[in-house]
């Protein structure tokens, strides 16, 4: 997909030639890999751009996390630009992804254990389509308790891991599509649009009550943030190639 520049925004992504430009401030579009979380691709990038150009300091950080068992676009913001993280962050999401029936998970994804089974017989392809209606448009939603959410000033899924249940408060969220893309039971693919703050592991989860039985949620790729598409990310290794060619001049 071709990128087209608009001109309310103040750097085009991935443009960069000198160490100027990061610190100015630039806009990098990155595919995440599985298994790393939003903070390790920062803490990557920063540390590249601190070898490469050899700076004392430099501000890096992302407009909106994604799970470490996600992949797709997380937008990174260096120098300047990450005055805009805010912004850039409060933009509507695009997810592709896989739920799991049959089962749940305490996280409702893959990062725990199975801690219950479910039957799936019963679950139709009508059922399936009709549950999605239900999730359309403003809702209540629950975060899960393997969240990022701040509970009394403490990361929830700190004392998630530690077996211990916080009191997390349902958000209003708001999904405009919710397509069922492939039906093959136990699992479901899908492809999702909806406001920031909605947590794709609860819509999962939450779809497997919605047939009378478990779901969670066995793979998520984000292809949009705002403006931008997966097709205009650079691969991390990608983008550490190009800064290998650049000239530490400047």
């Amino acid at each position: 997909m071709e990128f087209v520049f608009s001109p309310r925004m103040k750097v085009e992504p991935n443009k960069f030639s000198t160490a100027e430009d990061f610190q100015n401030g630039s806009l990098l579009l990155i595919d995440k890999p599985l298994d790393w979380t939003s903070f390790d691709v920062v803490n990557k990038v920063r540390g590249l751009l601190r070898k490469q150009f050899h700076f004392k300091k430099i501000k890096v950080g992302h407009a909106g996390t994604l799970d470490p068992r996600a992949t797709g676009l997380l937008v990174i913001c260096t120098g300047r630009m990450t005055k805009t993280i805010q912004e850039l962050t409060a933009d509507s999401k695009g997810y592709t992804g896989t739920v799991f029936f049959g089962v749940t998970r305490p996280s409702f994804d893959m990062e725990t254990e199975v801690d219950a089974t479910f039957p799936t017989s019963h679950i139709t392809e009508e059922m399936l389509t009709t549950a999605t209606k239900q999730f359309m448009g403003k809702i209540q939603q629950l975060p899960p308790q393997f969240s990022a959410k701040k509970v009394d000033g403490k990361r929830a899924y700190k004392s998630a891991r530690k077996g211990e249940k916080v009191d997390i408060q349902p958000v209003e969220i708001e999904i405009t599509r919710f397509d069922l893309t492939r039906i093959a039971l136990p699992e479901v693919d899908f492809e999702v649009e909806c406001s920031k703050g909605t947590y794709i592991r609860t819509l999962a989860h939450d779809m497997g009550a919605a047939v009378d039985s478990g779901a969670y949620l066995a793979a998520l790729r984000r292809y949009r943030s705002g403006i931008f598409h997966i097709e205009n990310a650079l691969s991390m290794e990608a983008f550490e190639s190009r800064l290998n060619t650049m000239s530490t001049a400047g």
